[in-house]
């Protein structure tokens, strides 16, 4: 049986037509400038409706609505955050990208008040995509670390 060139196989479904590596780096490079700019509303757009997000601050959420609310209590907390790519694969329809974070805790995180300390860190973030939407991110970052720069958490002295 043959396939219409517009249809790709995902998971062994039938789908819309898979993003063209330039189309790809196109779209992350437009969520670059909108997390540059701290833009929840733009980044959240994004996302499938259906979508499923998993982070280390914002545990396991779905939706456009949720993914929106986690950036936003992020980028309120730390409006100085700069984020890097430093390293971008793609395969297909999922796309990992390493990346380079750094802030100052400025704004209440989490219900804590700032405390004016920064931060920096390296992480990992695996997507994947369908239809021109997020379907599936994995964020994976040392969210402990991130907590004992900014001085939430106190390390034990050794």
């Amino acid at each position: 049986m043959t396939q219409d060139a517009s249809t790709v196989m995902s998971h062994g479904r039938p789908s819309e037509r898979q993003m063209s590596r330039d189309e790809i780096i196109a779209f992350f490079e437009r969520r670059q400038a909108a997390t540059d700019n701290l833009d929840a509303a733009a980044l959240a757009a994004d996302y499938a409706p259906d979508c499923m997000v998993e982070s280390p601050m914002g545990g396991t959420h779905q939706g456009p609505a949720a993914v929106e609310h986690v950036f936003r209590g992020w980028f309120s907390a730390f409006l100085d955050l700069k984020t890097q790519v430093e390293e971008r694969l793609i395969d297909g329809n999922r796309v990992v990208q390493i990346i380079k974070s750094e802030g100052t805790h400025i704004g209440e995180f989490l219900g804590l008040p700032p405390t004016g300390k920064p931060f920096h860190f390296s992480g990992v973030m695996v997507y994947e995509i369908r239809g021109r939407q997020i379907v599936r991110e994995r964020r994976i970052y040392d969210f402990t670390g991130l907590l004992l720069q900014i001085g939430v958490l106190k390390a034990k002295p050794a």
